[in-house]
């Protein structure tokens, strides 16, 4: 046996796997913390703080516009964090985003208001947004294939939602600080400098995550690549040459799911919610704590659909999800607008089901789609525009539709169409669940990615043991059919 074959087929220990799983948790729940505290901020005084003079309706659509320009800059980091990620590794990637991510959050924390100084208050608000948005851009790429690639083959779904857990964790820690600060220093205190305390916050938080993401080993797919000097050497051009359909079907996937979850994480539905001249005018206190038990419901519904994906499969799981999303969609702003607490948690925590269904099984699905050369490139990429696509401006598009209209039926109608082109997309795609995700596989990983398909993963491949072995994380491989209803196989052991 070579080498090469040797780091396919060496099994990453128990206790490194459960390290990287910790530090995916982590490391994740920092970023979104980050880059969620933003965009709780936006929903409740940023408007007030940074865009004033441009009115109080107008301020608001500005305040939701900022959060959707960093989305635009999310490519960029895709793009940066997959070449050099294919290249350099994924612990170096997620170590520098960790980095960027909090200094830009430490600045937001120090920065003076518009009242301050002027028309620089907001530039450099929106500035320090786009680093953020940069950051986030590599950081999701990373996180994900660190622990899917560290993973037993018939575990990925379960540790692939490790990473995606840390989107609900964000939320809920950043929702949990402002839901505080507005308690301990309410009113005028809160606008002065209340608001600081959870970005400032952020430097502790970088501290840790970065002492844990030193600490683990790195992915044992890319050190095999390292090993063989088999690093693509442009791969973001392989990946749009080659698989430019896939990137897009991917992104449509996460866009279906990321356009509703928007809807909090965005702030949407805290301003809608606490928005004194509108429908509701709930105080902002209990709208927060609202959101942030919805976080808890979302955690555990994204962890279990990981869970879940890896026994009925990647795609039966979205299937499942996009219709109890769409029916939470549906019953979002009718129990929102019964102007109660307890009907607001009702609706956001069904919405979170949902949510959870649609996002667990990603990190799982997108790595097991892409071949080992460009994977990093791949999922970054598709997950960066994914997040254009979906989230980036959906609470303004939703408050412009509600502005306009008066009615929150405009934007239950786009939230629908957003859902169903997730369906659509997940439709065309297969479910590739199992398949040896090693670069010697990389040939039988650029067949078969569309429904319909079918093809043998690791044609030498033997049945798990009667032990029930786990394969490793990179050496899988079973026969695939068309996946939605037939995919039912255990994946074995690597032949090769």
């Amino acid at each position: 046996m070579s080498a090469a074959s040797a780091v396919t087929t060496s099994p990453t220990s128990a206790r490194e796997r459960r390290k990287v799983a910790f530090a995916a948790v982590i490391g994740t729940t920092i970023e979104w913390y980050d880059y969620f505290v933003y965009a709780a901020a936006a929903g409740l005084i940023f408007g007030q703080l940074f865009f004033e003079p441009a009115g109080a309706q107008f301020a608001v659509i500005i305040s939701f516009a900022s959060v959707g320009i960093s989305f635009l800059f999310r490519p960029l980091g895709a793009f940066l964090a997959g070449h050099y990620g294919d290249k350099l590794g994924r612990r170096f990637i997620l170590v520098v985003t960790l980095i960027g991510m909090g200094a830009a959050t430490v600045l937001i924390g120090l920065l003076p208001t518009y009242e301050t100084i002027g028309l620089a208050a907001p530039l450099l608000l929106i500035g320090l947004r786009i680093l953020q948005g940069i950051s986030a851009g590599g950081e999701w790429g990373g996180a994900v294939l660190m622990a899917v690639e560290h993973a037993p083959g018939h575990r990925r779904g379960l540790f692939g939602a490790m990473p995606q857990i840390g989107v609900p964790l964000g939320l809920l820690l950043a929702s949990a600080m402002m839901a505080m600060m507005t308690a301990i220093f309410p009113g005028d205190a809160f606008l002065q400098w209340g608001w600081r305390i959870p970005f400032l916050f952020s430097i502790v938080l970088i501290g840790v995550g970065y002492w844990i993401r030193r600490s683990v080993e790195e992915s044992p797919v890319f050190a095999e690549i390292a090993e063989r000097r088999e690093q693509a050497s442009a791969p973001v051009v392989s990946l749009f040459a080659r698989y430019a359909p896939l990137v897009l079907l991917a992104a449509c996937v996460f866009a279906g799911n990321n356009a509703v979850g928007y809807m909090t994480t965005g702030g949407y539905v805290q301003h809608y919610a606490t928005d004194p001249d509108g429908p509701v005018a709930l105080p902002p206190g209990p709208v927060l704590w609202a959101v942030t038990i919805s976080s808890v419901t979302w955690l555990l519904s994204t962890f279990v659909a990981g869970w879940i994906s890896d026994h009925l499969g990647r795609k039966n799981t979205y299937l499942l999800g996009w219709i109890l999303q769409g029916a939470a969609v549906v019953a979002l702003f009718p129990l929102v607008n019964t102007a109660t607490v307890g009907m607001l948690t009702l609706a956001l925590v069904l919405l979170t089901i949902g949510l959870g269904l649609t996002y667990g099984p990603q990190a799982a699905w997108y790595t097991e789609l892409f071949p080992a050369s460009v994977r990093f490139s791949g999922v970054s990429i598709s997950y960066a525009l994914g997040s254009i696509i979906g989230g980036a401006f959906a609470p303004m598009i939703a408050q412009s539709i509600q502005q306009a209209t008066g009615s929150s039926t405009g934007v239950t109608v786009y939230l629908l169409g957003m859902t169903v082109i997730g369906l659509i997309a997940t439709l065309i795609l297969r479910d590739r669940r199992g398949i040896d995700l090693s670069p010697n596989a990389e040939d039988e990983q650029t067949r078969g990615i569309y429904a319909g398909s079918s093809h043998r993963t690791g044609p030498h491949a033997m049945p798990a043991t009667a032990s029930g072995q786990a394969a490793t994380a990179s050496g899988t491989g079973h026969d695939t059919t068309d996946d939605a209803t037939t995919n039912t196989d255990r994946p074995g052991t690597a032949g090769h």
